[in-house]
């Protein structure tokens, strides 16, 4: 996976974030545990593409190539 890639993953999951907390309304408790659930998702899945923490154990993270 190209770093092109990876940021364009990345710019698209925001705008979608952004989109979710702008024009659907949800209680505020909501709205902070879907970002946080995004935000660890997607850490977890940056620090696994380049290679700094190896496969959890029960979690399967899709390979994106």
């Amino acid at each position: 996976m190209t770093l092109v890639h990876m940021a364009m993953i990345l710019v698209v999951v925001g705008l979608v974030m952004w989109l979710i907390n702008t024009y659907i309304p949800m209680a505020g408790a909501i709205k902070s545990l879907l970002n946080i659930v995004v935000f660890v998702v997607l850490l977890i899945w940056v620090l696994q593409t380049f290679g700094l923490i190896g496969a959890i154990p029960g979690l399967k993270m899709p390979a994106l190539t």
